[in-house]
């Protein structure tokens, strides 16, 4: 985005790490509060508490009534929202510059002075329930939580954002607020303001906001990595439907790995250009014309979509491709013909016209996911949690970088067939009940 300044890092005393960069295209500013917590930092029997805790982070604080939070970023023209994923919950607010103190003001609230109304809790333990309800009525959601299920024995990216549904029946208001305690302290926080700033005057406002606030114990992150999967595992559900959903999923590299850029590439070059933006990404469709993938299935009528999925995350995730059946097309042409593309690409490797597409397709996609402010503060904070904003920085050198030698180690190494797990939707007329499950 034009009229961006170079970023600035400050750490405040108690261990609130600040992000701030000017840019001075609009006079707007968008201020991201992120936490080093998701569903990795989740023990056994609180499964889904994270996400449980960024909902219940927007029902008031002390001195924010529940009614107010809304109404105190709108009456700016502006926007706010929050997500909880894998390795990170944040919250936002994006609106006019002079908003830039009543912004640093919620996010200030929202660490230190959450309220926690039992009652509130109880009520939003009923809205939860029903939005995983409303997941698993969702063929191709379904498929994706148990494909991630069964390709992770140890790891807890194995278990969805949004939690197992025992888990969320039984927890408790003091395992909520607890959680919150834990993790909600500046020290386990990126603070990330983006916008038509002053820099110097933007970081002495946050520290007027939360220098105050304790730094807590951050509990260590002792996670159980991830085995080496020995052999292909599958997956079929069955359920009531009117369509057959694909999925094939490899364990693939995290942010900091070697091969992650070049991952990209192959992902690029099988079912379009994506960028790595969580935020945007897929909200507008990859060129497909020239993809591998697109071209064996939806062009050879055996699929209606085909799409591919790799985001930068701190551990080892997967890399998925997900394919929606045409009417009448054969599961098993469907899936030969997938797998086929994909063990091509590992043995083969890709063309010196095809590495270069893709690494111009994959610049442009950079280009349109900083066009806001909102946009470069989520990827800088982002990164920033994940494995750091110099990463972040640092993407297009990256991803100009790769080679069509790496592209071809990265393949052979993430797309082997002991690697993958294949689930299959099959869907059942109505009034049929399936026995879904690992096959």
């Amino acid at each position: 985005m034009g009229d961006a300044l170079p970023l600035r890092t400050a750490v405040l005393d108690n261990g609130l790490t600040v992000l701030v960069q000017e840019v001075h295209a609009a006079p707007l500013a968008s201020v991201w509060c992120w936490y080093k917590v998701g569903s990795r930092d989740e023990a056994a029997g609180l499964t889904g508490i994270s996400h449980w805790v960024e909902h219940m982070n927007f029902k008031g604080t002390t001195h924010i009534p529940r009614e107010r939070i809304k109404g105190i970023i709108e009456e700016f023209g502006g926007s706010w929202n929050g997500y909880t994923w894998i390795d990170q919950t944040t919250y936002l607010e994006t609106a006019t510059r002079d908003a830039l103190d009543r912004m640093l003001f919620i996010e200030a609230e929202r660490m230190a002075n959450g309220l926690y109304d039992p009652d509130e809790c109880e009520s939003e333990r009923t809205v939860i329930i029903s939005e995983l309800q409303g997941s698993e009525n969702d063929p191709d959601q379904l498929l994706e939580i148990e494909v991630n299920a069964a390709a992770f024995k140890a790891h807890p990216y194995g278990h969805p954002t949004i939690g197992w549904l025992p888990d969320l029946r039984r927890m408790t208001r003091d395992d909520l607020y607890a959680h919150y305690r834990r993790y909600y302290v500046p020290n386990n926080a990126t603070l990330v303001v983006v916008g038509d700033v002053e820099t110097d005057d933007a970081i002495d406002r946050v520290r007027r906001r939360f220098g105050e606030i304790a730094p807590g114990e951050v509990p260590e992150r002792r996670i159980t990595a991830e085995p080496d999967q020995l052999g292909e595992r599958r997956v079929v559900v069955r359920k009531e439907g009117t369509t057959a959903y694909l999925k094939v999923a490899f364990h693939a590299p995290a942010a900091t790995d070697d091969d992650f850029f070049p991952m990209l590439v192959v992902d690029a070059v099988l079912t379009g250009a994506k960028g790595v933006n969580l935020w945007a990404s897929f909200r507008t469709p990859p060129p497909q014309r020239s993809a591998r993938l697109y071209r064996a299935l939806v062009e050879g009528r055996l699929a209606s979509a085909v799409s591919g999925g790799l985001m930068p995350t701190a551990d080892p995730y997967l890399y998925t491709v997900s394919v929606t059946a045409r009417e009448g097309a054969p599961r098993e042409a469907v899936e030969r013909a997938t797998v086929a593309e994909l063990d091509r690409l590992a043995r083969e490797g890709i063309s010196a016209g095809e590495l270069e597409k893709a690494r111009n397709q994959l610049r442009a996609r950079l280009v349109f996911e900083s066009d806001s402010v909102t946009n470069i503060a989520h990827q800088l904070g982002y990164f920033e949690t994940v494995a750091s904003a110099g990463l972040y920085l640092s993407i297009g050198d990256r991803i100009r970088a790769v080679s069509r030698e790496h592209v071809a180690r990265a393949a052979a190494r993430v797309l082997r067939p002991a690697n993958r797990t294949v689930g299959w939707f099959e869907p059942l007329p109505r009034g049929e009940s399936g026995d879904g499950g690992l096959a």
